[in-house]
């Protein structure tokens, strides 16, 4: 069956001396991994590298045999031309460790147009928009809901959050952020890329997210921090 949708790269991994192993999300099929045979040859049947670099938005067309093996790319261009997202260093920081996470998150994800959608609207806000040092954080709380684990909001009015729980407590335990980490973290939740964007230091966008990390890698069992994630710090230091 020939499919041609919409994908968001997650990521590029080089095979062998031309080769490259591509993860992207698609609208039509979810998930899918494909294998650049001559990404880094030339002449007119190679496939240029920088079709894959991370979060690009494409339109696609392969072969889908859905066996579970890598596919093919039948026809590759690009979908949306970022205007900004590759050069400004603060956003490519910033899409560098969003693909991470969503490489590392993703899986088997099946068909969800409407997560798709959320993510290249998302990503379209982050290149037009001049204040992006929450996007991480937002997206971050966003996916939550896509991947089904986020925080029982019901009782916000108590001082702790439990991590392990996701709901708002009174008990401290172990498995609860402390009273300042619950009352940022309570912040972020009510935060989205309508709002005010001046609403945390750097500081506080450090602890929330060292937070929802915790909570990723929490609910997530395969969930890995990001490689990236140092080189953001810095950024937003």
């Amino acid at each position: 069956m020939i499919i041609k949708t919409r994908a968001i790269v997650l990521s590029a991994l080089k095979y062998q001396e031309k080769g490259l192993i591509v993860k992207c999300l698609t609208q039509e099929v979810g998930v899918q991994t494909f294998y650049v045979p001559n990404a880094f040859s030339k002449g007119k049947s190679s496939q240029k590298i920088a079709y894959f670099q991370p979060l690009m938005n494409l339109e696609i067309e392969f072969v889908f045999k859905n066996k579970g093996t890598m596919e093919y790319f039948k026809d590759i261009k690009v979908g949306h031309v970022y205007q900004s997202l590759y050069y400004d260093f603060y956003k490519n920081s910033i899409a560098i460790f969003v693909a991470e996470v969503l490489h590392n998150s993703l899986y088997l994800q099946e068909k969800d147009q409407d997560f798709f959608n959320y993510v290249e609207t998302a990503l379209l806000w982050l290149d037009t928009h001049e204040q992006p040092s929450n996007f991480h954080l937002i997206l971050l709380v966003e996916l939550c809901k896509y991947f089904g684990f986020y925080p029982d909001t019901s009782q916000e009015q108590l001082l702790f959050f439990n991590w392990r729980d996701g709901i708002f407590t009174s008990d401290n335990d172990a498995f609860c952020f402390d009273q300042e980490q619950s009352y940022l973290f309570k912040r972020l939740l009510k935060l989205n890329f309508k709002a005010d964007q001046n609403v945390f230091n750097s500081r506080d966008r450090k602890k929330l997210l060292n937070l929802l990390l915790i909570y990723f890698e929490e609910h997530l069992s395969s969930f890995k921090k990001p490689k990236s994630l140092e080189v953001l710090y810095e950024v937003f230091e």
